[in-house]
This record gives structure tokens, sequence and C-alpha cells, in this order.
């Protein structure tokens, strides 16, 4: 059983933290209510806004947040923790020694894992779109006058939030919580007034009204519970942001503040239109707020808007950043924004990819009610695999009982694929794109994954072992100069090929070759202690084997700096770092299909230099140029 988490030693510490938790993981479940009921009861597929069909919307809505968010993540998924972080790579990355590689191939669940992470890709593009946009629609409530401003000022706001994203967020991600504690407040204060004046709606909670809903609407109401995932697809977000805050702060921040303020808002609204005629509601989140309050309302919904954004693009850099450390995606510029937190990081690369494709959503579909056609089959389709995945969990690792384990994924399984199936009806409205987004990603994860595995097979096949390359009297005989040379290797048997080539054209060896390589564990962090092992070869050769996690970015010259207390001392003054730089040839007789070779290659050519990745000093760095036919 999961034995890592988070601990905390007070009262105010545990506020503290929740108070964070309110910012980030709740920003995207946080400003459903701007655009769900809008979409479920007035929307181009919505049910008409008849009593019994707000009854039957407002219990599918209870019963969704309910059995999605509350029973299968706070209560199961959340336990399951790889040492501390979540999500669905973390989670695939738990499992996989467990169910393990075949050669050459990428475990059952490790390609779940991928696909999921390139749906998650595309919530991301589409979070920032419908929220931003639902919120300034807010003033066509007020004013009719302001209806053409409604796309620019979307559109000034996206872009300003991405272009702040080099800055980090770590100066102002206190507020965050600030004022998502504010937004919750008041949204449950406002459904609050409405409920009072309509306290039938209440009796929405029996699940007999979601049963009546689907008895009296057929087809229309199974479809309908599309624009209701619009309500849950912050669950997903929640579970890969537990290693920021803990299982705990998440919990407390849901119960104490998040799901009361959602469903006040949520039965408020449904209030609204019991209360209101027929046809009147076009908008009820904003049309519940009158009179001089709506602008602030208006700019409060902007503002969590925003917050719920800038969740989902961290969790783009983040999502990324574990991508390039197991070896599945092409090395980016990572920049670390903050000296104290590892893990605030900003990837301009994703950044700004991430802003055209937000761009061009919010002026392809130019209203909130076209993009929710968009919305909600990419997170369905990652919830359905992480299901799967905690299945894994359960039965490989934990050893729980199969039965056990094998009831819940049936549950799980018919909750995610109820509402995955649903959506399937939006394909033709939207859906497509997020679908083609994650589809896009998957081939550019597995065909980076699959040509360095065979880019590596055949570097390897030129290895010397290490014992043939020491006592060959012509290596004995070189001309050994002064200070350190680091040779990076992914492999660490036998004497690399750089190393060879290095050898072949110049004649000479330093005194000191240190053969380097890191691996990426499955693990978030590695503990310093156990993280270097170093062996002496002999006559001026050691091998150096550096382990990190996947949440770690590897600084070379700082490992080599440990690596004194192993009896390896470089001055970093006078080592030389030489890396190989292959030219690819896509004739060879790699066992991949040719368009997918000129993927990779055309990937290896734009991929950020080695350089900047590891933490080389540029003025110390030597590239051998080696031509490789994959």
């Amino acid at each position: 059983m999961p034995a890592h988490g988070h601990h905390y030693h007070g009262k105010k510490e545990l506020a503290l933290v929740s108070l964070g938790a309110l910012g980030v993981v709740y920003g995207d479940i946080g400003t459903s209510p701007l655009y769900a009921m809008k979409e479920c009861l007035t929307g181009e597929h919505g049910a008409p806004p008849t009593p019994a069909n707000v009854y039957g919307v407002l219990s599918l809505v209870f019963w969704a947040l309910t059995s999605v968010v509350v029973i299968k993540y706070l209560t199961f998924v959340l336990r399951a923790d790889n040492k501390g972080e979540g999500g669905i790579q973390a989670l695939a990355a738990l499992v996989s020694g467990a169910t393990g590689r075949t050669a050459g191939r990428l475990a059952i669940p490790i390609l779940m894992a991928l696909f999921g992470t390139g749906l998650l890709y595309g919530e991301g593009v589409l979070t920032p779109a419908i929220s931003v946009l639902s919120a300034v629609e807010g003033l066509n409530v007020a004013t009719d006058s302001v209806e053409h401003l409604v796309l620019p000022i979307t559109v000034a706001i996206l872009v300003g939030l991405f272009v702040v994203q080099r800055f980090g967020t770590h100066r102002i991600g206190t507020v965050f919580g600030y004022v998502m504690l504010l937004w919750f407040i008041s949204i449950g204060v406002i459904g609050a007034t409405w409920i009072v004046k309509a306290p039938e709606v209440l009796q929405a909670v029996n699940p007999v009204h979601g049963a009546r809903f689907f008895a009296h609407n057929g087809v229309h109401g199974f479809l309908l519970l599309g624009s209701v995932v619009l309500v849950i697809t912050g669950g997903e977000a929640l579970y890969a942001d537990m290693g920021h805050f803990g299982r705990t702060p998440i919990r407390v921040a849901w119960f104490s503040v998040v799901f009361p303020g959602l469903l006040l808002n949520y039965f408020g609204q449904g209030a609204l239109f019991l209360t209101s005629p027929q046809g009147s509601i076009t908008n009820p989140f904003f049309q519940m707020v009158d009179g001089p309050m709506l602008y602030p309302m208006v700019g409060l919904a902007t503002l969590a808007a925003i917050i719920a954004s800038q969740a989902l693009i961290s969790g783009a850099f983040s999502l990324t950043h574990q991508a390039v450390q197991l070896g599945y995606a092409p090395r980016v510029t990572i920049v670390h924004t903050s000296e104290r937190a590892e893990g605030q990081i900003y990837i301009p690369e994703i950044n700004y990819l991430l802003m055209a494709a937000c761009l061009a959503v919010v002026l392809g579909f130019g209203s909130s009610t076209k993009l929710a056609g968009a919305y909600g089959v990419a997170v369905t389709g990652t919830m359905t695999i992480t299901s799967v995945l905690y299945f894994l969990v359960r039965t490989k690792l934990w050893h729980l009982p199969v039965w056990s384990s094998a009831i819940m994924l049936v549950v799980f399984l018919g909750i995610d694929l109820t509402f995955f199936s649903s959506t399937l009806a939006k394909i033709h409205h939207g859906g497509w794109l997020p679908l083609t987004f994650g589809a896009v990603v998957f081939i550019i994860l597995t065909t980076w994954w699959r040509g360095r595995t065979e880019l590596s097979r055949i570097m390897d096949q030129g290895n010397l072992p290490d014992a043939m390359f020491l006592d060959d009297p012509e290596t004995q005989v070189l001309h050994r100069v002064k200070g350190t040379a680091v040779f990076m290797t992914s492999n660490p048997d036998g004497i690399p090929n750089v190393v060879m080539h290095h050898v072949k054209h110049n004649q000479v060896l330093h005194k000191q070759v240190v053969l380097l390589s890191i691996r990426t564990e499955g693990v978030p962090f590695v503990a310093g202690n156990t993280s270097l092992q170093v062996k002496d070869l002999g006559q001026g050769f050691f091998r150096v084997m550096a382990r990190v996690g996947f949440m770690q970015s590897p600084n070379v010259p700082r490992l080599l700096a440990r690596c004194e207390k192993h009896g390896l001392v470089a001055d970093a003054s006078t080592t030389t770092y030489y890396l190989g730089r292959q030219s690819l040839i896509t004739t060879g007789r790699a066992r991949m299909w040719r368009w997918r070779k000129m993927l990779f290659a055309f990937l290896s050519r734009n991929a950020r230099p080695p350089t900047d990745f590891f933490g080389l000093p540029p003025n110390r760095v030597v590239e051998l140029g080696l031509q490789i036919e994959l």
C-alpha cells in the first residue's frame, strides 16, 4: 500500500497548503459553473428548461460530482501516488515496473498513459479558451453594446497570460488561493440567494429525477451527458497536482470550500430556471447577479478563469518535463523560474504552441457555447485510462484481491465509458480537435521513444568491452594530456562509439576519462546518497552511473563534483565534455516505417542541444559528428 505523502505539523500549515490547492488544483473545475448549466439547459443540444428537465440535469450534476470526484478520485485514485507524485505519467511509471517492457516495445500501460498525456494537452488548449471566453461573455448580460469586443478582450487576456509565463508563477501563486477562496464563497452565496426563492430545487439530489430524465428524453437524454461531463473536467488535473500539495489539503479544500460552493451555485442556477419564464434565461450564471454587482462578478470570473488556465499551462510544462526525462520527448528548453521550488518551470516551446492553439480555437469557434461542443471528449478518455491503470496498481503492486479490484474497475469504467460515449456525438461539433491533438502528441512521443531505442541499438553495436579497449597496446601508447574528459553515453556498459571516434581522429586521451551515463528512474526523485555509482576501470578511466527522477533536471557538473567522495576528483577548469552529434540518414534497415524515421530525424534536428539540458559550460564542450544510417 502507498506509504509516501505529505505531513503537516499544524492546522495553520494545513490551512495554507489547502488554500494553495484552491488556487491551482480547483481552478479548472471551479470555473465550470460559468458554462456547464448553460450548455445543459440552453445550449444548442441542451434540454428545454422545463421543471422536470431542471431537476433531472441537477440530479445528474450532483451525482457526477459525487461519483467521479468524491468517490473515484478523492477516495481511491489519490491513494495511488508515485513517491508523492500523481498524474497519469507518474501512475504509468509506477505500474510499468510490475508489467515491464519487452525488448523494443513499450508496455501497454505506458502506451495508454502516453495517449492520455496527448489528450491532456488537448484539454490544455481548450480550458483557457472556454473558461476565459465564458467569463468575458458575462459582459453581454450587462449590455449589448460590447458584444463585438468580447473576442478581442478574450484574445488580449490569453496573449497576456501566455506572455507572462516566462516570469514564473511563484511570486503570484499565493494570491491564487485567496482569489479562488473569494470565488467559491461568492458563487456559493449567489446560488444560496436563489435557492431560498425556490427551495424545492433541492429535491434534485434524489437520483430518481436523473432516472426519470433518461426515461423521458431517451437518446437525447443520454447524449446530454456529454454536457453534464463539463462539471467534472477538472478531476484529472486534481490528481496530477497531488505532488504539489498532498492528498490531505486537496481533500480539505474540496469538502470545506469547493464542493459546497459548486453545489450551491448549480442548484441556484436551477432555481433561477424554475422561477423565470421559459426562454428568458440565456446565461444563467451571470443572470443570477443583479444590478451593480454584475461587473465585479465578471472581473472575478475572469480572474478565476485566468487561474484555471494557469493551472493547465503549468500542468503542460510538468507533463513535458516528465516526458523528456522518461525518454518519450525530445529535449526542450527548461527554465527554472524559482530557486526554491524545483517544480516551477517554464518551457517556451510548449508555451507558444499552446498560445497559438488557444487563439486559433477562440477565433475559430467564436463562443463558449460552440467551444463546449469540443470540450469533454479528451478528459473522459483520460479518466478511462486512469481507471485501468489504477486497477493495475491495486493488483500488480499492492497485491489486493483481484475480485474486489475488478468490481471497482467495472464500476469506474461503467461511469467513465458512459460519459465518454456520450461525448462521441460531439466529435463532428469540434470534439475531433482534442482527439486529433492527442493523436498527434501520441505519435510524436512514441516515435521519439522508438527512434531513440533503434539509435541506441545501432550505436551500441560499435561499443567495445572495457577490457578489450584498455588492454589494447594501441590504447596504452596513446599520448595522455592534462585534465579530465567526460564522455556522455546512454549505455553504461562498454566503451562508447564517441570515445573511439575521438581516439581515431585526435590520437590522444586525457589523463582522466569519465564515462558518464544518466538513467531516469520511474520515481519523481532519487535521493542523493543512492543516485551515484562510481567504478574505477584502471588507467585513469572511471565509469559513473547517475540516477535521477523524472521530476529532476540532471546537472552534470554538479553530479561530477559529488563524485569526489567516491575517489573521482575533476577540476572544473580543466574538464572537457565530449558529446556525439548524430546526423541521421533515413535509408537504413532500422525496424521503423520510413515516415517515422523522417519524423524522428526532424525531431532530433530540432531538439535543444544537450549543453543546456545537462547544465554543461558551453566553453568546455566538444561535439563530435557521427553519421548514422537509421
